[in-house]
């Protein structure tokens, strides 16, 4: 069997989970990978054949996203080609992981496809939001990359298509120890702006993982460390608490291992806003941003002892097999055409 996988780069989270992913989607045939976007900082050992810039997400220093940035990398005109030229229709199954390109060439050549990932569990009402939805992420989440079937992955079951996170087998298989240290990775700040102020808390070491960093780099209590897969994950293993973004992958194995998480959102992402409502309900701490009150803010986190711990409701061979039988099922059915998406029309108009 021939399979197609569209992995969205724009941030590591989903290479992460496609390494994982790769071994299990192996034993059913042939993988071909289309990567697309162009802000991931992992290494990438995967079997890619297809690549694009994609709609690629930036951020700025201080916690938010490069609106700027984002829209002169955008091409409609561009997309609507590279879609015209991917070979979806040589395949026998497509998965794809919020991969817009991939979605619209399903849709032009009429070849169904399964939206299997994190972003495909709010398709569900039941999925928690923020107190205030946001329009323009309800419609990016649901039409960004629409699909004929959809398998979500989350912190709960909170659907019947939703199953759990996939956790690295380096994490399912870690005995957790606590060597005193906080893991940080916050890709949406700047190095300048997170060491000012956890070195006023000079009393706790931090392991800060910078995508900016070549080298390993120590200034008084805080660890600058070049991001890398097998580093973070061992200092998250060793860690007595983790402060990252309000993404998914890092957070959901920071609660399989029972470390204390601290998340800040990353301002204007509608999706993190989206999870840490659903990280409330396991007594995460939630930041909005880094401010003066930010060292007090880590001080008191440290000293809370109510978090809750994540429990695998699935393995992650179950979730494969699943989202293999659900692709085999539909691989002959024909695309359904969502209300509201874009017609091929509205994208050569927008060039």
């Amino acid at each position: 069997m021939k399979i197609f996988y569209a992995i969205q780069a724009t941030g590591n989270g989903h290479i992460a989970r496609a390494i994982e992913l790769m071994p299990y989607l192996q034993q059913y045939g042939n993988v071909d990978i289309f990567l697309s976007g162009s802000n991931a900082n992992l290494d990438i050992n995967l079997p890619v054949k297809y690549r694009s810039k994609g709609i690629s997400l930036f951020y700025g220093n201080r916690g938010g996203l490069n609106y700027w940035k984002m829209f002169k990398s955008f091409s409609p005109v561009q997309a609507y080609k590279e879609a015209r030229s991917l070979p979806v229709e040589q395949y026998d199954i497509v998965i794809n992981d919020f991969e817009a390109i991939t979605s619209l060439a399903c849709r032009l050549k009429h070849v169904p496809s399964v939206n299997f990932g994190h972003q495909a569990s709010f398709i569900s009402n039941n999925t928690p939001r923020p107190l205030h939805k946001d329009l323009a992420g309800e419609l990016v989440l649901k039409y960004y990359a629409p699909a004929k079937n959809y398998v979500g992955l989350h912190f709960k079951q909170y659907d019947d298509f939703i199953f759990s996170p996939v956790i690295k087998d380096a994490v399912l298989k870690a005995e957790p120890t606590d060597k005193g240290h906080v893991t940080v990775y916050l890709s949406h700040y700047s190095d300048e702006v997170i060491l000012q102020y956890l070195q006023k808390l000079s009393h706790i070491p931090f392991q800060v993982f910078s995508k900016k960093r070549k080298q390993v780099e120590v200034i008084k209590n805080v660890t600058f460390i070049p991001v890398n897969n097998t580093a973070f994950t061992e200092s998250m293993i060793t860690a007595h608490g983790i402060v990252t973004g309000a993404g998914f992958e890092t957070p959901a194995e920071a609660l399989y291992l029972g470390k204390k998480l601290l998340c800040l959102p990353i301002r204007g992402q509608y999706e993190q806003l989206c999870n840490a409502a659903a990280l409330k309900d396991f007594n995460v701490k939630i930041v909005d941003k880094i401010s003066e009150t930010f060292p007090g803010e880590i001080e008191n986190w440290l000293l809370k002892e109510d978090q809750k711990k994540l429990t695998l409701q699935q393995s992650t061979y179950e979730t494969v097999q699943h989202v293999i039988d659900i692709a085999r099922n539909t691989r002959k059915e024909k695309f359904i055409n969502l209300p509201g998406l874009l017609t091929e029309e509205d994208l050569l108009a927008m060039g």
